[in-house]
C-alpha cells in the first residue's frame, strides 16, 4: 500500500498543489517583492528599500489607527461571537424540542455573503437609528456597535455548529463520574465539560480571529470606514490605498505585508496558547 501511494500519490495531489502554487505561493513572494518597490503595474517596478514600510505609518495613511481599531472590533466580536455560540450550542445539546430547526436558523446567516449581509444590517439599523434623528454613520461608536452585531449574527451559528461537536463528544460516564462526586452543575462545566471540549474551543477562537481580523466586505457595506474614517477597519484601508490614491500601491503592499505578518503571530500564539489546555481523552 505504502509503495502504491508512493508512486501515484504526486498524481493525485499534484493538481492540488500546482494550484496552490500558482494561486497563492506566486502571488505571496511576488507582492513580498512589490512591497519594496514604487510600482503601478508588475512591469515597471523600481526598488526603493522599506521607504513603503516606513510611509505606510505615516499619519496621513491613518494605517495605525486602522489596526488599532481592527484589533478593537476583533477583540469584543471573538469575545461575544464565542460566548453566544457555546450558550446556543449548550443549550441545544439539552433535549429539547426543534433543536434541529434553530441550529438550521443560527446556522443560516452564515451561509450570506458579506456585501448582503452588510447593506442588510445598514438598512436595518438604519431605520431603526432614524427615530433618534441618527443613521449608522453619523457617529463611529454606531457604526462600531453595527459591526458588532452583524460579525456576531453571521459567526455566531457557524462556531454554533462547532461548539455543538465537541460537546456531544464529551463522555456521559465523565460527567455522571463528576455528578456522584458531587460537583456542581457549575462545577461539571468548567472543570470536566470546557477543558475536555478545547479542541473545538481552539478552532473556534482561530476562525473567528481570522474572520474579524480580515474582515473586509461587511465593513465597506456597512460603514464604508465613515464618518471620517474613524470606522474603517485594516483590510478596507490597505485595498482603499491600493485603488483610490495614485502612486501608493507599493505602500498598500507593505500595508498588506504588515498585516499579514501582525494576523499570523497573532493567530500562531493564540494557537499555542489553547492547545496547550488541550486534554487528551
Amino acid at each position: 500500500m505504502e509503495k502504491y501511494l508512493r508512486k501515484w500519490g504526486v498524481v493525485f495531489t499534484g493538481p492540488t498543489l500546482i494550484a496552490f502554487v500558482i494561486a497563492f505561493l506566486v502571488p505571496f513572494f511576488m507582492g513580498l517583492y512589490l512591497s519594496f518597490t514604487d510600482f503601478t503595474t508588475i512591469t515597471d517596478a523600481q526598488f526603493n528599500g522599506v521607504q513603503n514600510y516606513v510611509d505606510a505609518f505615516s499619519a496621513r495613511q491613518g494605517y495605525g489607527r486602522s489596526l488599532l481599531y481592527t484589533a478593537g472590533i476583533s477583540l469584543v466580536s471573538i469575545i461575544t461571537v464565542n460566548i453566544g455560540a457555546f450558550i446556543l450550542a449548550f443549550l441545544l445539546t439539552r433535549k429539547l424540542a426543534g433543536t434541529n430547526f434553530f441550529r438550521t436558523v443560527f446556522f443560516m446567516p452564515n451561509l450570506i455573503g458579506g456585501i448582503v449581509l452588510g447593506y442588510t444590517w445598514q438598512a436595518m439599523l438604519n431605520a431603526v437609528l432614524k427615530n433618534w434623528g441618527q443613521t449608522i454613520v453619523n457617529d463611529w461608536h454606531l457604526g462600531s456597535a453595527g459591526l458588532i452585531m452583524l460579525v456576531n449574527w453571521q459567526l455566531m451559528g457557524y462556531m454554533m455548529i462547532i461548539y455543538i461537536a465537541g460537546l456531544q463528544n464529551v463522555p456521559h460516564d465523565v460527567i455522571e463520574a463528576a455528578e456522584i462526586d458531587g460537583a456542581t452543575g457549575w462545577q461539571r462545566l468548567t472543570k470536566v465539560t470546557i477543558p475536555l471540549i478545547m479542541p473545538s474551543i481552539t478552532i473556534c477562537l482561530f476562525l473567528t480571529l481570522a474572520n474579524t481580523f480580515k474582515m473586509y466586505d461587511q465593513n465597506l457595506a456597512l460603514t464604508n470606514g465613515a464618518p471620517l474614517n474613524q470606522t474603517q477597519m485594516a483590510a478596507l484601508n490597505i485595498v482603499s490605498t491600493m485603488y483610490t490614491k495614485v502612486g501608493q500601491e507599493g505602500v498598500a503592499q507593505a500595508k498588506a505585508v504588515i498585516f499579514f505578518l501582525i494576523v499570523s503571530v497573532i493567530a500562531l500564539m493564540q494557537l499555542r496558547a489553547t492547545r496547550s489546555r488541550e486534554i487528551d481523552q
